[in-house]
C-alpha cells in the first residue's frame, strides 16, 4: 500500500527526539537577491549533516530482533551511508556499506567513524547497487535501501510536517530528486495538510531519471556532478507514481547553476550546502519565473562536501563575479617595470594576490617582458576600472579566466 499521511505522522513520533527538528530559516540575504520570499530547511544542521537521518531510523526500528542481530547492508553515495551507521550503532545493529568508488572522502571517513563496515564498488549507485543485494543474500543480511522503501519515505516526509508548522503559508517546497524517496514523503505529507502547495522537485542535468520515467523515456544518465548525492540512474516505480500524483513540475539543472547555487548558500546565507543540498536554489536560478511572488520552502538536504572541490566552487565562482581576475599585462623589460604596474593597481584599489613574471616567450619582442598578475577586486566595475587604469597608462591587457581559458 503507499504510504499514507498517517504513516508519516507515526514515523514523527517514531523519531522525536532521535532526530533534530531542524529550523526553517527565513533567508534575507537570498530573499532580497533573487527577490521573493525564501525560507530553508536546514537538515545540513542533522547530526549526519543530511535529512537520511529521519528515514534511515524509522526503517531500522521497524525491523524484527531477529533482523537486528544479523545486521544491515546499504548502499549509497553518503548520506544515507552515515544515517544507517549512526542509528544502527546507536541501535547496536551490525552494518555494512557498500559505496561508489567515487564518493568524496568526507563521506566515507564520517561513515566509519559511526562503526560501519564499508566496501567501495563501482562508479554509480546503480553498480553499489548490485554488490550490496549479492552480500546481503550471501550474508542474510537486510537490506536497507535508500528511497525504495515505505518506511524510508515515511521518515523523509516528516521535515515537511515541521516546514508547514513552522511556516503555513509557504507556497511552493522545492525538494531536490535522485531516487525520489524524499520528493515522495514531502509531498504526500504537504499535500495532506495543504493540498493547494505547489511541489517542485529538481534534478541534476547530468541524471534526470525521474524525468525520464514520468515521460516513460530511458534517461541518459552519467557524468561526474557536484550534487553526487542525487546522482541516481534508476528510479522506481514506488516513487514515480508520488511524483506523478503530487509533483506539478521537475527542474532540471546544468553544473555552472550548481556552483553559483553552492557559493550563494555560503555567501549569502553563511551555510554549507552539499550540490544535492543546494538544487533546489539552483531550480530558483535557473526558472525564477516559477517563484515570482510566491513564499518558497527549500530543502537544504545536505551539507556534506569535500572541502577540495568547496575549495574549487569558490575560487570558481569569485572569478566569474570578477572578485578575482587574472591578467596578462606585457611591458617593457627594464628596472622598474613591475613595481610601475604594481603602483598603478594599488592605486585602483587592487590586491595582487600572485605574479609571474615572464621574459622567454618567444611570441613577444626580446626587449618586452609579459606579467600574469591574479587581482582581488570588488566585482566586475572595479575590475574594469582597475584594467582602465592600466591601459590609460599605455599597457596592453589581455583578460584571462581564472579557471583557464582566456578571454
Amino acid at each position: 500500500m503507499p504510504v499514507t499521511p498517517d504513516d508519516i505522522k507515526q514515523a514523527a513520533r517514531l523519531i522525536e527526539g532521535s532526530v533534530i527538528r531542524t529550523p526553517l530559516v527565513y533567508g534575507d540575504a537570498l530573499s532580497r537577491r533573487l527577490g521573493t520570499g525564501i525560507w530553508v530547511k536546514h537538515e545540513n544542521m542533522q547530526l549526519t549533516h543530511s535529512f537520511k537521518a529521519r528515514g534511515a531510523l524509522v526503517k531500522l526500528l521497524s525491523l524484527s530482533e531477529e533482523e537486528r542481530k544479523r545486521g544491515v547492508i546499504a548502499m549509497s553515495a553518503g548520506n544515507h551511508a552515515q544515517a544507517v551507521a549512526l542509528h544502527a550503532q546507536r541501535l547496536n545493529i551490525p552494518a555494512l556499506i557498500v559505496m561508489p568508488e567515487t564518493t568524496p572522502i568526507v563521506k566515507i571517513k564520517e561513515t566509519e567513524a559511526f562503526g560501519a563496515q564499508i566496501v567501495l564498488d563501482g562508479e554509480t549507485l546503480a553498480e553499489s547497487q548490485v554488490r550490496a543485494e549479492k552480500i546481503a543474500g550471501e550474508q542474510g543480511l537486510t537490506l536497507v535501501p535508500p528511497y525504495d522503501d515505505d518506511a524510508i519515505i515515511a521518515g523523509q516526509g516528516t521535515l515537511a510536517l515541521e516546514m508547514l508548522e513552522d511556516n503555513p503559508d509557504l507556497d511552493i517546497i522545492v525538494v531536490p530528486i535522485g531516487g525520489g524517496g524524499l520528493i515522495s514523503g514531502v509531498s504526500i505529507a504537504a499535500k495532506a495538510i495543504k493540498p493547494d502547495i505547489t511541489i517542485i522537485g529538481v534534478e541534476a542535468a547530468l541524471y534526470p531519471s525521474m524525468s525520464g520515467a514520468l515521460k516513460g523515456e530511458a534517461a541518459v544518465c552519467g557524468g561526474q556532478t557536484l550534487a553526487e548525492g542525487i546522482a541516481v540512474k534508476n528510479v522506481t516505480p514506488r516513487t514515480v507514481e508520488a511524483v506523478r500524483a503530487h509533483v506539478a513540475e521537475i527542474v532540471v539543472v546544468d553544473e555552472e547553476t550548481l556552483e553559483r547555487a553552492i557559493y550563494l548558500f555560503l555567501n549569502e546565507h553563511k551555510t554549507l550546502a552539499e550540490g544535492a543540498g543546494a538544487a533546489g536554489l539552483a531550480a530558483m536560478l535557473s526558472r525564477p519565473d516559477l517563484f515570482d511572488g510566491k513564499k518558497t520552502g527549500l530543502v537544504l538536504c545536505g551539507g556534506n562536501m569535500d572541502t577540495r572541490i568547496l575549495a574549487s566552487v569558490i575560487f570558481r565562482s569569485l572569478g566569474r563575479e570578477k572578485q578575482i581576475i587574472s591578467l596578462r599585462i606585457e611591458i617593457s623589460d627594464r628596472p622598474g617595470e613591475l613595481g610601475r604596474v604594481a603602483g598603478l593597481i594599488g592605486n585602483g584599489r587592487g590586491n595582487i594576490v600572485e605574479v609571474s613574471h615572464r621574459r622567454l616567450f618567444l611570441d613577444i619582442p626580446a626587449r618586452q617582458s609579459m606579467l600574469d598578475m591574479m587581482i582581488e577586486t570588488r566585482g566586475v566595475e572595479h575590475a574594469q576600472e582597475i584594467i582602465s587604469i592600466l591601459e590609460k597608462d599605455g599597457l596592453t591587457v589581455r583578460v584571462l579566466e581564472s579557471y583557464g581559458a582566456s578571454s
